[in-house]
């Protein structure tokens, strides 16, 4: 029986898989929702150091402990560069790699080397002014509770109290450091594309594009915002078991 496991972006942690997971359990399937160093429960730990190797490797040692050998990897925004690496690394454990909405950089990128270069800007100025030069506290000047409203689009006043109480700022790292590749495109797993149209996106736009185009990967669309785990976990829940049938 193949397992989900779900791989969050920045600034978010485990927690934010609740609703997916209960809907994946319901229909049989099993579901893992780890949190990468540094955030959520985990955000004690949050240093300098921590960057996109470590959090490959949480992911790596869940597969290990849980013994999964039949995993489906999801992973939304920025957690897209990190399911990529461990992919590479762990390819007779992975069935498939599902990108939500997320960024799927080639070998010496970078998850910051997909972002527009006005956000570049605006996020090395917060890294230096609010995050003591290594922490990302937020994503735009705007206040956080703007900035879910408006560009993540969580409008129900409970899941937004409920998301705003747990982020939490991220090493910088986790956006910087370039994602180092072993295996060629013939070797990986095979890989789906989820983009969610509610949210629009240059950047995601071209990666749904190539994959179309590109041997080993599937594309699905979703009307829904980017964060459909938390807005629409309905509509997920359905795209993913069948993306991944």
């Amino acid at each position: 029986m193949p397992t989900f496991v779900l791989v969050h972006p920045a600034w978010f942690g485990g927690w934010c898989w609740k609703k997916i997971v209960s809907r994946l359990q319901s229909a049989g399937l099993g579901a893992h929702c780890p949190t990468l160093t540094g955030l959520g429960e985990r955000a004690h730990l949050a240093s300098p150091l921590v960057g996109l190797d470590v959090h490959i490797e949480d992911i790596l040692q869940l597969l290990v402990f849980e013994d999964l050998r039949d995993a489906i990897l999801v992973g939304n925004s920025s957690a897209g560069t990190v399911i990529t690496g461990v992919a590479d690394r762990a390819t007779e454990r992975v069935r498939c790699v599902v990108y939500l909405d997320a960024f799927a950089p080639a070998d010496g990128q970078s998850t910051f080397d997909l972002i527009a270069p006005d956000r570049q800007v605006t996020m090395k100025m917060l890294v230096e002014s609010e995050g003591f030069g290594w922490l990302l506290p937020r994503f735009a000047p705007a206040p956080w509770e703007q900035f879910v409203r408006e560009a993540w689009q969580i409008l129900d006043d409970d899941d937004l109290a409920w998301v705003l109480a747990r982020l939490r700022p991220t090493p910088f790292r986790h956006f910087t450091d370039p994602l180092q590749l072993r295996r060629a495109a013939s070797e990986q797993p095979p890989r789906v594309y989820i983009r969610c149209s509610g949210n629009p996106h240059p950047g995601f736009d071209r990666f749904a594009a190539a994959a179309q185009s590109t041997e080993g990967w599937t594309h699905c669309e979703m009307p829904t915002a980017h964060l459909p785990y938390i807005t629409d976990p309905d509509a997920l829940t359905e795209q993913l078991i069948e993306a991944t049938r």
